[in-house]
Formats: structure tokens, C-alpha cells, sequence
């Protein structure tokens, strides 16, 4: 069913992958969500239909969601609101942590959350009448925590730019997330938030390795394209940090220090790092994609994941979840405080202000007369 609880406005779910029909693409298979009542497989007939499958294709449907602002109370992040102008993520990036909120949608959390997008063209709207309401406090909104706000279908959609829009008209400060150099479309608003303190953006870099990175993130921008977006978005005066995020050992570790590095000389000033979170069906599906294009990292790679995970795949621990514990994830943070040291970082966190908000006029209030 859809977000509203409709009948599924997507068509012809199958769970049969084969590499042609997923190419691009960054989970192995489309495994059935925890909440389905029946379980999705391949089977051949004999008939060789399988081959006749076609490739899939991204598809938008729209959410019909009521309220755009999402709340959390969640001790460890240093926000408690945020907005995704979308939900899946067409980036396909297969170590995502928000892919089992598609089981949510009766979807798959593999494919199906790349493929099967759902899109907030209203979320503009919503977000004024929220903002309008007498009771509103304003805080830091937060954008791109679950799913990248400038994914490839913000080109056609510029939910995100509308966003903005309301945000810097009521003087709204808004931190952003992304992994996508489309967020330099949006420098013109950007700048002129940033001169008033409302706006601060974070690029996730997770490896300047060109082949690891269209493996791991089939659709997402090159490194060099984010280090890029990183100089831009610098040289226009609108603080930025890199995250090196996801952390993953034996896999992407060992360049952590490059990546600070060659962010530092683009000109960012604050950085951040998080290790690796498997939750739920995103275990399985790294699991997978580990076993097909680095089938000779996987026991390391797992057994240094549970020597920082307790023991375990993933530890949902508040204050532990971004970090881990143990030798290897203490040794983690002290390279990257050594790096940053070394390269200036993090000397002054930028902060926002909510000094400028201005509520605006709810839309079904009476004008003045004069």
C-alpha cells in the first residue's frame, strides 16, 4: 500500500534480479520487507521467462503526507527536526541505513527503495503552514538525513529548491546533507542564507576510489564532483563539512586521511565521520553485495564490524550506534582527530540563528485592510 494506505501505485513488483536487469543499481536482490505476509522468490517454469524480465526502472509516485516536518528525541544527533522532500533514494547506495524504512510501503528495502521512489511536491506548501502555526519554535531543520534531498530526480521535481525558498523568505536556519553535486544548483539562496548565519551544508565522501565508488554508489556523484561541489560551496561563503561516512574496515578505512585531506585543501572546515550501521535488512543486502564484488574482504570485513559491534553485526545503542567501541573503532577516532589537527579542522563549529525567523502568515488569515 501506498503512504496514504491506498492500493500500491507501482505495478508488477518482482523480486527476479539478474545482472543486466540491475545494472546501476546497488542492492543484489528484492528481497520481501519484515512486514509482508508472504515472501517474494525466482523461480523458473522452465518456460525461460526470467530472461524476458525487463530492467528496472525508476518510478515516482507521490506522498501524500500531511505534514512535512518529521520530530525525533533521539539524544545522540544534534537535531530534532527534519524534512525529506523524498522517500527511497535513487543513489542506490547499498550501506544506507534509511532502506528498511521502504518495508514501512510494503516495498523492498533492496531495489525497490532505489527504484520505487515516492516524491513531496507539496512539501513547499506544507512546510509554510507548519511554520505559520502559532505554537511553532524554530530550531535547526535538518535535510538529507534519511534520504538524499538532491538525488537525481530533485533535477526535475526542484522540491528542495522550494523548500528553500520558504525557508530563507521566513528566515529558517536549515543544515543539509547530501552526496550529490546538484546542491550547487542551489547556491544563489545558500549564500544569501549562509551571510545571515541560516544555512550550513555536509557532503559525504566515502572513498576517492572512482571503482569502489560506482560499486557502492552506483548513482551518486564522483568523489571528484563532491570535492568539488565542496570548493564551490566554500568559495561562495556557505560553511561546509565532510563527512567521511560511511566508515567501513578493510574496505575504505585506510583512506580516511586522503579524503580530510584533499576536503581541507577544497576549502571545508569542519568534518565529521561515522562508522558503518548495519540495521535490520541492510545487514543482508551488504552482506550480499560484499559476498559478489569483494568476496575475499568479507570475513574480515565482518569479523572487524562485530570487534567494534560488541560481537554483533550492529548495536543500536544511542551515544555507540555512530562510533562503535573497541580497539579498532578507538583507533578510528584518533586517526581522524590526528588528521584533523594536523589539517586545521574543526578548530570553529559554525552555528546557526533563529535570531531572523519571521512566521509567516498562515494561508486562510484575513489581510489587512490598510
Amino acid at each position: 500500500s501506498d503512504p496514504a494506505g491506498g492500493p500500491s501505485p507501482f505495478a508488477g513488483i518482482e523480486v527476479a534480479i539478474d545482472r543486466q536487469r540491475r545494472r546501476g543499481r546497488g542492492a543484489q536482490s528484492n528481497v520481501s520487507g519484515r512486514y509482508e505476509a508472504e515472501a517474494r522468490v525466482t523461480f523458473d517454469d522452465g518456460w525461460q521467462s526470467l530472461e524476458d524480465l525487463p530492467p528496472f526502472k525508476t518510478t515516482v509516485a507521490v506522498d501524500t503526507a500531511r505534514k512535512v516536518i518529521t520530530r525525533n528525541d533521539s539524544p545522540d544527533i544534534g537535531f530534532d527536526r527534519s524534512i525529506n522532500p523524498y522517500r527511497g533514494c535513487e543513489h542506490g547506495c547499498v550501506y544506507c541505513f534509511a532502506r528498511p524504512t521502504h518495508a514501512y510501503l510494503g516495498l523492498s528495502p533492496g531495489i525497490d527503495f532505489e527504484s520505487k521512489l515516492f516524491a513531496k511536491p507539496d512539501a513547499p506548501e506544507l512546510l509554510q503552514k507548519e511554520l505559520s502555526a502559532p505554537g511553532y519554535e524554530p530550531r535547526m531543520i535538518a535535510i538529507g538525513t534519511n534520504t538524499d534531498p538532491y538525488q537525481p530526480i530533485e533535477r526535475e521535481h526542484k522540491i528542495m529548491r522550494g523548500i528553500l525558498e520558504v525557508l530563507e523568505r521566513t528566515g529558517h536556519p536549515v543544515g543539509i546533507v547530501t552526496k550529490s553535486a546538484l546542491v550547487t544548483r542551489d547556491i544563489d539562496i545558500l549564500a544569501r542564507m549562509a551571510k545571515r548565519n541560516l544555512a550550513k551544508v555536509a557532503i559525504s565522501v566515502t572513498t576517492l576510489d572512482p571503482k569502489l565508488a560506482r560499486t557502492m554508489e552506483p548513482r551518486a556523484a564522483t568523489p571528484p564532483k563532491r570535492l568539488e561541489a565542496l570548493r564551490q560551496l566554500s568559495e561562495a561563503g556557505i560553511p561546509t563539512t565532510v563527512m567521511v561516512a560511511p566508515v567501513i574496515p578493510a574496505l575504505n578505512d585506510s583512506e580516511m586521511e586522503r579524503i580530510l585531506d584533499a576536503a581541507a585543501h577544497a576549502g571545508v572546515k569542519e568534518a565529521s565521520y561515522v562508522l558503518l550501521r548495519l540495521p535490520l535488512e541492510v545487514r543482508d543486502l551488504f552482506r550480499e553485495w560484499l559476498m559478489a564484488n569483494y568476496p575475499d574482504r568479507y570475513r574480515h570485513v565482518f569479523t572487524l564490524i562485530r570487534d567494534m559491534r560488541d560481537g554483533r553485526d550492529y548495536d543500536s545503542q544511542w551515544g555507540t550506534r555512530m562510533k562503535g567501541t573497541g580497539p579498532m573503532a578507538w583507533m578510528i577516532g584518533r586517526r581522524f582527530e590526528i588528521a584533523c589537527e594536523k589539517l586545521g579542522l574543526n578548530k570553529r563549529r559554525s552555528k546557526l540563528t533563529t535570531a531572523h525567523f519571521a512566521r509567516p502568515k498562515p494561508a486562510n488569515e484575513q489581510l489587512d485592510l490598510f
